[in-house]
């Protein structure tokens, strides 16, 4: 845009240039309320469910823990211990 602006012999602008500037200043400021517009559109369109991944995650991990926990109870009894015993002495003995 030109940015030349006449000037009166007093040193002001001239009527012109006052309405230019007015318009300069009212441009700018349209600007910055599109600007402002535009990303609160972006905000709001945002994929609402981007922490659900995250989420999905601790329920998977929380449950797999619970699963292990169950899994260490029941080997650590003395009927498992002695089947799995049992299983290595076959496998040895065969071989």
């Amino acid at each position: 845009m030109n940015a030349e602006m006449s000037i009166n012999v007093d040193g002001g602008p001239d009527m012109l240039g006052r309405a230019g500037c007015r318009l300069l200043a009212l441009r700018e400021k349209a600007n910055r309320m599109v600007c402002l517009l535009d990303a609160r559109v972006r905000t709001l369109t945002a994929e609402p469910e981007e922490g659900a991944a995250t989420a999905e995650y601790a329920v998977v991990l929380v449950a797999a823990t619970g699963f292990a926990a169950v899994l260490v109870g029941i080997m650590k009894s003395d009927a498992i211990k002695t089947m799995l015993t049992n299983i290595v002495k076959k496998a040895l003995n065969i071989g």
